[in-house]
């Protein structure tokens, strides 16, 4: 008779409630942590939108690394990328309106980096959505604000509320990732390190 396995202890390095709405869509017993590390000094002029979201998701993993060191840290990032200018979050409605001028019209990026550690052991995945929004004027931006106030969310749009009307056409392996986390990634890698899904 051999002994069960324990799964290891999950941690989202996250206060993302979408996060948390997704890993919850996978039935997993999981904790959530703030991650402890300086964003805004990683975000550096030249480094590529994709590895700059990485780094990020890197970051926040290995920032909780230390005070659980038997767990298997979850970090995720998202950023939108017209070319290489790089959107974050806006946090404010003027600067909403700045980044969704500046996207209308156009096709960008939308990349979500996820990575997972426990101890030295660190799997990273990055998925890459293209959406083209199609052209809107100011009224019609911000009657999108008014609505989905999406002043958290990477690239100012929802797009499981009213932001899907601002697009003409969204390509993604994984849809999931444009909520935040790329869920079918994350299975495969959590499979990797020993978790049951499904």
């Amino acid at each position: 008779m051999t002994a069960s396995v324990r799964p290891p202890r999950l941690l989202l390095a996250s206060t993302s409630p979408y996060r948390r709405r997704q890993l919850e869509r996978l039935g997993l017993a999981f904790e959530q942590a703030a991650p402890r590390c300086d964003e805004e000094a990683l975000k550096r002029p030249g480094i590529a939108p994709r590895a700059l979201a990485l780094e990020l998701a890197a970051a926040k993993a290995a920032s909780l690394a230390e005070d659980y060191p038997e767990a298997l840290i979850i970090g995720g990032d998202q950023i939108v990328a017209l070319g290489d200018e790089i959107f974050g979050k806006s946090g404010t409605r003027e600067r909403a309106i700045a980044q969704l001028e500046r996207l209308q019209g156009r096709t960008h990026e939308l990349i979500s980096a996820l990575v997972l550690q426990r101890g030295s052991e660190v799997r990273s995945h990055a998925t890459i959505a293209r959406l083209h929004m199609r052209p809107l004027d100011r009224a019609a931006i911000e009657r999108i604000l008014d609505a989905d106030a999406p002043y958290d969310c990477a690239g100012c749009y929802k797009l499981e509320s009213r932001g899907i009307a601002m697009f003409t056409s969204i390509a993604c392996e994984d849809p999931s990732a444009i909520e935040g986390l790329p869920l079918i990634a994350l299975v495969d890698a959590l499979r990797a390190f020993g978790v049951v899904v499904p």
